[in-house]
C-alpha cells in the first residue's frame, strides 16, 4: 500500500514530534510516498524539517506539503529542485526563493506559493517556474514585504493561476501573465502596481478578478475577453476600462455589488456581451448595514444591449436593497427590457432581530417587484430570503 502521511503539533515540545515523525516514516518500507504533509504551529529548526523531507525524498515522494514556522527565513532546498517524481508542492513556511541554479521538477503539476513565501529576486522566480514545464496549477500569495519587482509568470502548461497579493502599494513594476493553456484565473487585491499584463489567454473560459484598483498600464480586461464565466468585484471608479473589447463567449456574468457605482461596470458588461444568459449581481458584504455607495448616478445602456433583447433567461439579485434608488432602476431596467428572460430571482438582506419593523416594507418590495413591467411574458418572479 503506498502510504499518505500528514503530522500536526500545537506543542511547543517539537523534539518529541520530530522523534515520533522520524519513527513513522522510518517504518514505511513502501518504495513510493504518496503524500507528506508537515503542519508545526510552533518555531522549528529547519535542520529537523530537511531530514524528514530528505527521507520523503529518497522514498519518491508524489505530493509534499509543509506548513511549518521556522525559526528563521531558510533558503529553498535544493532536494525540491531536481525531483522526478514530485507532482504537487505546497509551501506555507518561511522560505527564501533564491534560485540561480538549473530546476528540473518534470513531474510537478500543482505549485502553492503562499504569504509565508520569500523571493530574492525577479530571476529566482523565472528560473523556478521555467524548470516546471508541465505545470497545470499554480497558486501565488505574495506577502506585504517582497523585493521582486516583476513577477514573471510564462508556463505554457498552466491551466489555473490564482494569484493573491498582499504587498503594500507599489509604484513600479507588476505581472506579466503568459499562459496560452490558461482555463480558470483568479486575481484578487493588485493595487497601485504599474502594469498587470496577460499576453496570452486566448483559451481562458473562467475568470475571478476582485480588487483591483489603481494599475497605470492594464489589460486585465482585455485578456479575458475569451471567457465563458466571469465574477468581477471591481469598482469602476478604480479600474479602467478598454475600448473595442467584446467578450463575445461570455455566458455568465456575477458582479459584486458592494462596490462604489458597479452600476457603471454592469453598463459596460452589458453592452459589450452580446450572448450573456444568466447575469447574477450579489452583495458580498458580510455587514448587512454598511453602505459604500459614494455619488455618481447610473448610466443607462444608450441602446438596449443584444443580450437583453436576444439571449438573458436567468437573472438572480442576492441581497437586493429596494431601498437604494439605483439597484431599484437596474432591477426595472432589466425586467423592462429583457425579452428573453424566464426567471428573476430576488433575495433580500437578512432582517436582523430587531428589524422587525422591516417585515411590512419586505412585503410591499414583493408587490413592487410582482408589479413591475416585464418585456417577457413567460418571465417568472421569485423573491426569497
Amino acid at each position: 500500500m503506498v502510504p499518505k502521511l500528514e503530522f500536526e503539533t500545537h506543542s511547543k515540545n517539537v523534539n518529541s514530534f520530530f522523534e515520533s515523525v522520524g519513527r513513522s516514516l522510518l517504518s514505511h518500507k513502501a518504495p513510493i510516498l504518496e503524500s507528506l504533509h508537515l503542519k508545526v504551529f510552533h518555531k522549528c529548526d529547519a535542520v529537523d524539517i530537511g531530514i524528514w523531507t530528505g527521507i520523503a525524498f529518497a522514498r519518491h515522494v508524489r505530493e509534499l506539503e509543509l506548513d511549518v514556522s521556522f525559526r528563521e527565513l531558510v533558503r529553498f532546498p535544493s532536494s525540491l529542485l531536481i525531483s522526478n517524481t514530485l507532482e504537487t508542492l505546497k509551501l506555507n513556511c518561511s522560505v527564501l526563493v533564491d534560485v540561480s541554479s538549473t530546476v528540473c521538477m518534470k513531474s510537478l503539476r500543482t505549485l502553492h506559493l503562499k504569504s509565508a513565501v520569500r523571493y530574492k529576486d525577479d530571476e529566482s522566480v523565472r528560473n523556478l517556474l521555467s524548470g516546471c514545464p508541465n505545470l497545470e496549477n499554480l497558486l501565488v500569495h505574495r506577502p506585504y514585504n517582497n523585493v521582486v519587482v516583476n513577477f514573471n509568470i510564462v508556463v505554457p502548461s498552466l491551466k489555473t493561476l490564482s494569484i493573491r497579493d498582499f504587498t503594500s502599494e507599489q509604484k513600479n513594476g507588476g505581472y506579466v501573465i503568459n499562459t496560452p493553456s490558461l482555463k480558470f484565473l483568479s486575481i484578487e487585491r493588485l493595487k497601485g502596481y504599474k502594469f498587470c499584463l496577460t499576453e496570452d489567454a486566448s483559451e481562458l473560459v473562467e475568470a475571478n478578478i476582485s480588487n483591483v484598483s489603481d494599475i497605470a498600464d492594464e489589460n486585465i480586461f482585455g485578456s479575458l475577453k475569451s471567457a465563458k464565466r466571469l465574477s468581477l468585484g471591481l469598482s469602476p471608479m478604480e479600474i479602467a476600462y478598454p475600448t473595442g473589447v467584446i467578450f463575445s463567449q461570455l455566458v455568465y456574468l456575477e458582479i459584486d455589488t458592494h462596490r462604489a457605482e458597479w452600476w457603471n461596470l454592469l453598463t459596460f458588461m452589458l453592452e459589450n456581451s452580446p450572448k450573456l444568459q444568466v447575469l447574477k449581481l450579489n452583495d458580498k458584504s458580510l455587514r448587512s448595514n454598511e453602505n459604500i455607495m459614494v455619488g455618481g448616478k447610473w448610466n443607462q445602456p444608450e441602446y438596449v444591449p443584444e443580450c437583453l433583447l436576444s439571449h438573458l433567461r436567468t437573472f438572480l439579485w442576492t441581497r437586493y436593497d429596494c431601498e437604494r434608488e439605483e439597484e431599484k432602476e437596474v432591477a426595472t431596467y432589466i425586467l423592462r427590457n429583457a425579452k428573453q428572460l424566464k426567471k428573476a430571482t430576488f433575495s433580500a438582506r437578512p432582517i436582523q432581530s430587531k428589524e422587525l419593523n422591516k417585515l411590512e416594507q419586505r412585503c410591499e418590495m414583493l408587490k413592487e417587484l410582482e408589479g413591475m413591467v416585464r418585456a417577457s411574458n413567460s418571465c417568472h418572479i421569485i423573491v426569497s430570503e
